[in-house]
């Protein structure tokens, strides 16, 4: 990884919180505006099956070709994200929240990924990760590595390497499980102790996230969770890598800017190019390929 990866303190890791706030969101004024003003979208990428749908909320200037794009944990849809679409784009940025069809393997992920970004003409994009997500926006990367679609990660509770959670020998039997019990799985890794307000709400809220989710929603993203990989480090030690914290700042001026330059105060393009390398500079004088 470069020196450009961060961490966040306890400080940083409270206000995500509260900015993820998902306390009784069905009835809440934002998530109503969200819903009523942000359209879900459906695209099929695969022509020789319909059933890889690919759910997303598409948010911000059309005019943004390198946006930031979050991939949601094993329990959530692309909905929990609300709140930072509406804060990002309210800044000027562009923001895309996923939710991945069906997919029983990673290759197979990273290859209806690619063909997304293919159908949504994005040439290169930043992703933000949460768990599962996180582990994903590294495959992808790494995937990608000969002809890079990923200009930067931003890693939430992430993991590199599916071994940890010491089930990748019953990864294979997770589709043969009913729904009920898939949900007992998840349920198991939430919190059951004493939580303040705003993380009980964002637990209830992530709990009725997981009801909707079919039993073959589930079973494949825990297969993808706990299936034997690992995130080979070589091929994304280039990446500007940050770790729960939004760092997009460091692309403003240059052609992988995920806001609209016409949002950016003078003062911060002019200081931004001045932070600008020799070689950073010239590369934004290149077309895209």
């Amino acid at each position: 990884m470069k020196e450009s990866i961060k961490f966040i303190s306890e400080r940083d890791v409270t206000g995500s919180a509260e900015l993820c706030n998902m306390g009784a969101i069905k009835i809440s004024p934002d998530y109503n505006w969200f819903r009523s003003t942000v359209p879900l979208k459906r695209i099929i990428v695969d022509d020789d099956d319909d059933s890889k749908v690919w759910s997303l909320y598409d948010a911000g200037p059309r005019s943004v070709r390198c946006p930031i794009i979050f991939l949601p944990p094993v329990s959530g849809t692309a909905d929990i994200f609300f709140h930072q679409i509406l804060a990002l784009t309210g800044w000027g940025y562009r923001v895309i929240a996923l939710q991945y069809p069906v997919y029983w393997d990673h290759l197979e992920f990273c290859d209806g990924f690619r063909k997304l970004l293919d159908d949504l003409h994005l040439d290169k994009v930043h992703l933000f990760g949460a768990s599962l997500g996180g582990f994903l926006a590294q495959k992808f990367a790494e995937y990608t590595h000969k002809s890079p679609r990923v200009q930067s990660l931003v890693l939430c509770n992430a993991f590199s390497d599916t071994s940890i959670f010491n089930q990748t020998w019953t990864a294979n039997s997770f589709w043969l499980m009913p729904a009920f019990m898939l949900k007992k799985i998840v349920l198991g890794n939430f919190s059951s102790g004493p939580v303040d307000p705003v993380m009980a709400d964002a637990i209830d809220f992530m709990v009725d996230r997981l009801e909707s989710l079919g039993q073959s929603e589930l079973a494949s993203r825990l297969t993808l969770n706990c299936q034997n990989s690992y995130v080979e480090p070589h091929k994304i030690r280039d990446l500007a890598v940050t770790i729960m914290d939004i760092h997009l700042r460091q692309f403003h001026g240059t052609r992988y800017a995920a806001i609209d330059p016409t949002m950016m105060s003078a003062e911060e393009l002019e200081v931004q190019k001045g932070n600008l390398q020799p070689s950073e500079e010239s590369q934004e004088t290149e077309p895209f390929s």
